[in-house]
């Protein structure tokens, strides 16, 4: 018999019954960003075994998470976010969100961040990441994908914020220098918040021949706990650039960016950079 929720009529009450566990939302997190075999779950969470087969089994039955076959003979399973569990992305991001800016950060609404702090770090921390497939996928097929992040185009009250302005002439930019990302084997896409149908009216006006990806599910932002703040009652992405290879493995990252123009020069070096040595070194 399922336990009684004190206020039957509370949204924050129910959700607390599923999530309102640490260790759950850990779990949910870690699955999120592609690490949802047990062992794996294991290494990335600290938790004690016992306690992760109580709480994935409470994530199943909730309906969160569902468990998949990805291997037979023996038998092995991995663990992934349903309609239900990819509905809670937002929540996540929000609560990262929250900790950088007022538990790690000083409660300054900005699109960028100090070159010392945790975000910066995380974001360092990427190289030699895995990028999980995602429905909304920016990774092409081209032996480098250049992914730039970035608040969102045509929204005149992100220039007021810290670090936000730029994003047009950032995008510009990279439509102009396309052909020496293509010489390099590299596939640019750029990403934001925005909804499909936004970039694609900011794709038409200023001729953009690249795909704008929309993160508007906040797919990307979890998988990566990539740095977001939150701005006129929408999410939206900090600027940051990443270099993934066709492994879809992080192979360099650009945070924070402080000059718009530069960091496409920038990212050219990576590219050449990352060519010009093996993968892992």
């Amino acid at each position: 018999m399922a336990a009684r929720i004190p206020d039957d009529d509370c949204g924050v009450a129910h959700a607390l019954a599923v999530l309102g566990d640490a260790w759950s939302v850990l779990v949910l997190r870690d699955v999120a960003r592609g690490r949802g075999r047990f062992e794996r779950l294991l290494a990335e969470s600290g938790i004690s075994r016992k306690v992760l087969a109580q709480r994935l089994v409470a994530l199943v039955e909730a309906q969160v998470l569902e468990r998949v076959r990805y291997q037979e003979r023996p038998d092995r399973f991995e663990y992934r976010l349903t309609e239900r569990g990819r509905a809670t992305l937002p929540v996540l991001a929000a609560l990262q969100e929250w900790g950088d800016t007022w538990l790690l950060g000083d409660g300054t609404t900005t699109a960028t961040a100090p070159a010392d702090s945790a975000e910066s770090h995380r974001v360092a921390g990427l190289v030699g990441t895995r990028v999980p497939p995602l429905s909304d996928d920016p990774i092409t097929d081209a032996a480098y994908t250049v992914v730039y992040c970035y608040p969102g185009s045509s929204l005149p009250a992100i220039d007021a914020v810290t670090g936000g302005p730029g994003c047009t002439l950032e995008s510009c930019t990279f439509r102009d220098r396309l052909g020496e990302f293509a010489e390099l084997g590299a596939a640019v896409v750029g990403v934001s918040t925005q909804r499909p149908e936004e970039q694609a009216r900011f794709a038409e006006e200023n001729r953009i021949q690249f795909p704008l990806v929309s993160d508007a599910d906040l797919g990307l932002a979890t998988a990566l706990r990539l740095p977001t703040f939150r701005h006129a009652g929408a999410t939206r992405l900090k600027r940051l650039t990443l270099v993934v290879d066709a492994d879809r493995v992080v192979r360099a990252t650009l945070f924070p960016i402080r000059d718009v123009t530069g960091s496409v020069e920038d990212a050219l070096a990576l590219v050449r950079a990352v060519g010009s040595r093996p993968a892992g070194g």
